[in-house]
């Protein structure tokens, strides 16, 4: 089972990245936990400056944009 964790305030863009963990894990059909991370204090344990931020098994794959749910698939398989 994947980790996907959401590093972000809540914002519009921290939901839509969100959105498109999801749609990319139902998409691949992989069993996966999301966590929505939204302390500024958690967030900042994992290195970034800028949300929202996505990690997958506790590593950062991007931080400060939205990606589509196709760039997020290969961080899943």
């Amino acid at each position: 089972m994947r980790k996907i964790e959401i590093l972000g305030t809540g914002c519009p863009k921290c939901k839509q990245q969100a959105a498109n963990a999801e749609q990319a894990a139902k998409e691949l059909g992989i069993e996966y936990e999301l966590e929505k991370v939204t302390d500024i204090n958690d967030i900042m344990k994992f290195g970034i400056m800028m949300t929202p931020g996505i990690a997958v098994d506790g590593q950062v794959k991007v931080s400060g944009k939205v990606v589509s749910a196709e760039q997020i698939k290969p961080w899943l398989q």
